[in-house]
């Protein structure tokens, strides 16, 4: 008889098989154990109890698992979907999502979260963009099917029903709902299809609205270009997406009627802007009316030659004042002239030459003043027609 003989690949697969065929994806609780964050950001560890523990493995989950700050000791509450290890035939927990167990470990998460952010100003007044005042195109991110959305639009439709309204259908609670509403800021965002952006769902517990506490979604709403309204839970509850957003909504009614003001009170504003317009109008053309008026009697218009003439003799009287100014500068430069010339004659040395006198230089050319010269000295006498050379004998 023949007897089918399996290898160890063999069995190992078929084990696998049999695994992924028989779980879906779960929640297990337990503590962490042997823990092992890889260079290559994966995550590896023991998820334990007090009577067994399992192996488990949290691809690329580095970065949230330092996030959380797991140690070993933690006490954790993960999500994934059992797998087999075929190398050495191990099955083990694939981790999709972590979580610090218990209500307080959420709420420490919360704050960690909120003080992060805050201190790098995403929270900041000053960031904050204006909401428009009536919005043509409203993007709303939400459940299509919850009770936020038919609040949200009977308000709407209400008050403007001809207002364009896009629905970005998200999750609102679970695993996926902060990347789905995130993703859907992105989108908004990158097709500019809304002029401001609602999110926004119905109460709940903390877990329920703990998507709207990620750090992404935080993120990508501050990042937004488009002004965006949270409206998260009820007026109690908050959240970092209402912290990020440009403005809170206390409930998806009142975000509603944040973004869309009451029909009446635009047309009272309309008819206001409308008057105040007619005013202004009727005062402009009047003082316009006033100075063509006060333009049309003026002597310019009367008289247009006339006031050429007067300006044509004015010119006139102009040069000829021009001139007499020029020529008594003239006659007093040059008077100043003749004065400065007369006593530079009187100072002229040769004039003194010219009366007889000479004056002596040494070979230098240096005026000597004085007798006491050495024999053999030469000199040269200076008189008014020429010099001299000459040297001392005695």
């Amino acid at each position: 008889m023949d007897v089918q003989v399996w290898s160890v690949s063999q069995v190992n697969a078929f084990v696998r098989d049999t695994i992924d065929g028989a779980f879906t994806p779960f929640w297990i609780c337990g503590e962490i154990g042997n823990l092992l964050i890889h260079r290559s950001g994966h995550v590896y560890f023991t998820l334990k109890d007090a009577k067994s523990q399992i192996k488990g493995c949290w691809f690329g989950g580095a970065a949230q698992a330092q996030a959380l700050r797991l140690n070993n000791g933690s006490f954790v509450e993960a999500f994934g979907k059992l797998g087999v290890y075929e190398v050495r035939g191990e099955y083990q927990i694939n981790v999709r999502q972590m979580r610090l167990a218990g209500i307080g470990d959420l709420v420490r998460q919360f704050e960690e979260l909120r003080r992060k952010l805050e201190s790098e100003g995403l929270f900041a007044p000053e960031r904050k963009k204006p909401i428009p005042t009536l919005p043509r195109r409203i993007g709303v991110i939400t459940s299509p099917t919850g009770a936020a959305i038919r609040d949200f639009l009977q308000i709407i439709n209400r008050r403007f029903p001809n207002v364009h309204i896009t629905i970005y259908p998200c999750q609102v609670q679970g695993n996926t709902a902060a990347s789905e509403a995130a993703a859907a800021v992105e989108f908004f965002n990158r097709t500019q299809a809304a002029d401001v952006l609602v999110i926004t769902r119905g109460g709940g517990s903390m877990e329920d609205l703990w998507p709207f506490n990620s750090e992404l979604l935080a993120r990508t709403v501050a990042a937004s270009a488009i002004p965006v309204i949270s409206a998260i839970g009820h007026e109690i509850d908050f959240t970092i997406c209402d912290f990020v957003a440009d403005l809170r909504a206390p409930t998806p009614s009142a975000a509603a009627e944040l973004v869309i003001g009451r029909r009446a009170e635009f047309a009272d504003s309309i008819e206001r802007c409308a008057k105040d317009m007619e005013r202004t109008v009727m005062m402009r053309l009047q003082e316009n009316q006033h100075r063509v008026e006060r333009a049309a009697g003026s002597y310019v218009f009367r008289e247009p030659l006339r006031m050429i003439e007067q300006r044509s003799q004015f010119l006139d009287e102009l040069e000829m004042r021009m001139g007499n100014v020029v020529s008594s500068v003239l006659d007093r430069s040059e008077a100043s002239l003749e004065r400065l010339s007369t006593a530079l004659n009187v100072l002229n040395p040769r004039r003194v030459l010219e009366r007889g006198y000479a004056f002596v230089t040494d070979s230098d050319r240096k005026v000597i003043s004085t007798s006491a010269l050495p024999d053999g000295t030469k000199l040269q006498l200076h008189f008014a027609d020429g010099s001299l050379p000459v040297k001392v004998e005695k």
